[in-house]
């Protein structure tokens, strides 16, 4: 498709303190791995799915050569190889990663254009996903921990560093890039948005995502944002404009979108056949190829023709050995498939407290508490309060958890003890939230994010989902520890929107631990465990055990901590096996008066602890599990399942479950007390299992 190039402007020579050598073996070695995959290894089946960088190449190599921070970093998408070709990744795991072969991004666990980078000691690429525009806001958290660490912890060496997110013209439409540029440009963070438009957001225009398709006019009037627009081809223009955006955000220390304009120069992916663009745009798109634009701009200024041709020689001979290592590579062993979900024993290359060197101090099992009962609000709210003083890369912040303390007080009083920068509201984005404390646990940080009702967390799913998997779709090269708070469950009343339990949502969250504390005692030492740990959590509080009589304990100390997966047994009988957690552990208590019964609470739910059911069910024979979410697909059904596989010939009658029925939760009292399993209802459920 060569149409002669367009003709730059020769009023400027190319800029000396670029690499221009460099940059056109990065340009031509990118342009040579695409082709091969296209010509060779597509066709062959070698790779599966492939996405071109053509005409976006040269504009991201030019990016990457300027992230010179130690503690820079960049968050792309599936057309960013160009830019982990600039950071100094090994083309051979560039091409291994895309033919899915052993070591490389993923150890083919995931797509080989989903790529990341940990570099600790240069500009390292945070992991990247598969869904459009959920690169913003981890990357918004990045950019605030490096604030954090320059500001708050006078750590000199984030001075000048800086966060980068690439973006697509489709992605600006995400609820992410809204998110993030909220975010950056309320908090003023060092974070530069690069916006590469072809025009197209696979097959729709971005007209479409962004009225008259030009996300740089539109925010022309946005505050606290610098908005810089060129073409990403011309190569004087891209590299000036490149230079721009980084000089100011590393140097004023504020956000900046650069918008560039690129071609497309083939489908989105290799199965697109573009039959939605007309031929006289296919023409006009390839007129405007970078590479013969940057060869007009360098030859003979910079390079003679003999040099490009060498430069050329020596990109394809890379290639060429990148193609040779990949292909010798094995595929990974499907026996270790399931290693590196959670923490093991090898520590993470990046991300997490542990990887920055932190010892967690010394802990134990036996309360030692002063006998003053107190509830769980109190309870975790000096639990944060303690781990927040001798630990100073633990950050809270939610919706209204500053001044006001939460909507459930939890957070009352800890800003003002500990400042806005520890302790902050945060604008009304569950994806902000949670996507933004993933960068920032990413950079190191303990971030303890709110997420205000249980029902909340439905627009952070995305975020959920990609954090959790970090570890295990990066096999260990990245990890994002977070202790996710989440209120829940009924209270006085309830309804569809504030009183939802769900938790089994998050156990099917690969990679996240879900704690259910029933009482203060377990949750100052599950949150504890949470805080100190190396694995991302989510703390279910729940709101009717918030202040309930029943559920208040001694604070067990500074130095008490529990372990995940050890379930306790709050009565112990032998007739039957109540197996329950959360805010139904007292009222089974209660049902199970004057019962020989082992009253089971699972205190976690991921990892649950199975052994204790089990030893538990085949000495009583008889099995009961008791839950406040919905019955179809709930918990307890994975609980039954565990009990009729493993000890079915040890049981006298068949498991049972009393759970809610399968609607939302109801607003009215009473119809909320039909709902939600009552205290006679379990007593009732208990005597059948007996009488069976």
């Amino acid at each position: 498709m060569g149409q002669a190039a367009l003709k730059p402007d020769r009023r400027n020579a190319p800029d000396e303190n670029i690499d221009w050598k460099r940059v056109v073996h990065l340009m031509l070695l990118s342009r040579e791995l695409d082709e091969m995959e296209e010509k060779r290894l597509v066709p062959e089946k070698k790779v599966l799915y492939q996405f071109s960088a053509r005409g976006h190449d040269m504009a991201q190599i030019l990016l990457g050569l300027k992230l010179t921070g130690r503690h820079d970093a960049a968050c792309g998408y599936y057309r960013s190889r160009p830019l982990l070709l600039s950071l100094g990744v090994d083309p051979a795991d560039a091409l291994g990663s895309a033919m899915a072969r052993a070591g490389g991004y993923s150890d083919g666990r995931d797509i080989g254009v989903v790529f990341n980078y940990p570099n600790p000691n240069g500009a390292s690429a945070l992991p990247m996903c598969g869904g459009v525009g959920s690169q913003y806001t981890p990357t918004a958290g990045w950019a605030q921990a490096i604030s954090y660490f320059s500001k708050q912890l006078k750590n000199r060496d984030y001075d000048r560093d800086i966060a980068v997110v690439l973006g697509g013209d489709a992605s600006v439409a995400s609820n992410g890039f809204w998110s993030a540029l909220t975010v950056a440009t309320t908090q003023g963070l060092p974070m530069l948005f690069y916006i590469e438009d072809n025009g197209f957001g696979i097959s729709v225009p971005s007209s479409l995502q962004t009225p008259e398709g030009n996300i740089a006019a539109n925010l022309a009037a946005w505050k606290n944002l610098t908005i810089l627009d060129g073409d990403g081809s011309d190569p004087e223009e891209a590299a000036r404009l490149t230079r721009g955006a980084v000089e100011l955000v590393r140097g004023e220390r504020r956000p900046v979108l650069l918008r560039l304009r690129v071609p497309r120069l083939e489908g989105h992916s290799f199965q697109d056949t573009q039959a939605y663009k007309s031929e006289e745009l296919v023409r006009s798109e390839w007129a405007r190829d970078p590479l013969p634009r940057l060869k007009d701009y360098l030859v003979p200024t910079v390079l003679s023709d003999d040099e490009w041709d060498r430069v050329a020689d020596s990109a394809r001979a890379a290639a060429e050995q990148a193609r040779i290592e990949a292909e010798s590579r094995p595929v990974a062993d499907p026996a270790r498939l399931t290693r590196n979900v959670f923490f093991e024993s090898e520590m993470q290359v990046m991300g997490g407290q542990h990887r920055a060197g932190y010892c967690p101090p010394e802990t134990t099992e036996t309360p030692q508490g002063d006998g003053q009962r107190i509830n769980m609000v109190t309870a975790i709210r000096r639990t944060l309060d303690h781990e927040m003083s001798i630990n100073d890369r633990v950050i809270l912040f939610g919706e209204d958890i500053g001044p006001k303390g939460g909507v459930h007080a939890v957070t009352l009083g800890l800003q003002e003890k500990y400042g806005a920068t520890r302790v902050f509201d945060t604008s009304l984005s569950e994806e902000g939230i949670v996507g933004r404390a993933v960068g920032m646990a990413l950079a190191g940080l303990v971030p303890v994010p709110e997420i205000q009702f249980r029902k909340y967390a439905e627009p952070a799913m995305e975020q959920i989902n990609d954090c959790g998997t970090i570890r295990w779709r990066t096999n260990n090269r990245f990890a994002a520890p977070i202790v996710l708070r989440m209120p829940g469950g009924f209270f006085k009343c309830g309804d569809p929107w504030h009183s939802q339990t769900n938790e089994v949502a998050f156990v099917h969250q690969p990679g996240w631990k879900v704690a259910v504390p029933s009482n203060a005692e377990d949750a100052v030492g599950l949150l504890r465990t949470s805080l100190r740990g190396n694995d991302p959590v989510i703390f279910f509080e729940h709101r009717a055990m918030l202040d309930h009589a029943w559920a208040r304990r001694p604070y067990p100390g500074d130095a008490f901590a529990l372990p995940f997966g050890r379930a306790k047994f709050t009565r112990e009988g032998n007739d039957v096996t109540i197996v329950t957690w959360g805010a139904m552990v007292h009222r089974c208590e209660e049902a199970a008066e004057g019962i020989s019964a082992d009253v089971i609470d699972l205190r976690t739910l991921m990892p649950w602890d199975r052994n204790a059911v089990l030893s538990s069910v085949r000495r009583t024979r008889r099995c009961l599990i008791v839950h406040e979410d919905l019955g179809t697909a709930g918990f307890g059904a994975e609980i039954a399942a565990a009990v009729a596989d493993e000890a079915f010939m040890d049981l006298d009658a068949p498991v049972s479950r009393l759970t809610m029925p399968d609607i939302p939760s109801p607003h009215n009292p009473v119809l909320l007390d039909w709902a939600v399993p009552s205290t006679e209802r379990i007593r009732r459920k208990i005597t059948d299992l007996l009488e069976y």
